[in-house]
């Protein structure tokens, strides 16, 4: 175990920061909730276009909202307590030896990760309900891009990840299969899911002009 640790730290030091002030504003850009407003509206719409009762809507957004408190809302308030493990940036070890993005560090605890464990259950769950492969590739895609902006901020190991990217997948996995039991799902055509695709696209694009004028 103490040799898993001290991989889970070098590797983090690895991953961790760089030089470039670009790199820095796109990545606290894509680490920011609020930057994924309209990936979250473009997703209501493909489910809207896609159940016509309020009942049916009513369903995936409980369900959305089940992913949510269930991955992060657990962790958050049971584990991250409980585990008390320090995020890389109040390590006493290596706390200082991390590159942080303009002075965010984050809480003291970060086993494991709510951003992995978020995003992977919505992507999973997403996933599941919408089965189409471009969609799915984007979606999950996203989620990994969001696990990849808390190494480079230094604020979770990647062991904070992996264990976040797997509770999320088997909350995701988990909601689904309650949903099906509720009702079923419907069918959702390819050039609606194109909608969320594009807006990702937009959403890094808007990512880089920023950091382009930032840098």
């Amino acid at each position: 175990m103490e040799e898993l640790i001290h991989f889970d730290k070098q590797l983090l030091l690895l991953l961790n920061g760089s030089d470039s002030l670009f790199l820095d504003s796109l990545i606290m850009t894509l680490t920011t909730a609020q930057t994924w407003i309209p990936l979250y509206m473009a997703l209501f719409y493909v489910v809207w276009k896609a159940n016509r009762t309020p009942r049916e809507i009513f369903f995936i957004v409980a369900a959305a909202g089940l992913c949510v408190l269930l991955a992060g809302g657990v962790d958050d308030e049971i584990v991250k307590p409980l585990v008390a493990r320090w995020r890389p940036t109040h390590d006493p070890e290596i706390g200082s030896l991390i590159d942080t993005v303009n002075g965010y560090r984050g809480g003291n605890y970060g086993f494991f990760s709510a951003h992995a464990a978020n995003t992977f259950s919505l992507a999973v769950f997403f996933s599941l309900l919408m089965r189409h492969r471009l969609f799915v590739c984007f979606v999950v895609g996203w989620s990994l891009t969001n696990c990849y902006t808390r190494l480079y901020l230094g604020v979770h190991y990647p062991g904070d990840i992996t264990v976040g990217l797997l509770w999320g997948g088997f909350v995701g996995w988990l909601v689904y299969r309650l949903y099906c039991r509720v009702t079923t799902p419907a069918k959702y055509e390819f050039r609606d899911l194109l909608v969320p695709v594009i807006v990702l696209c937009l959403t890094l694009l808007f990512g880089l002009i920023k950091a382009f004028f930032n840098s």
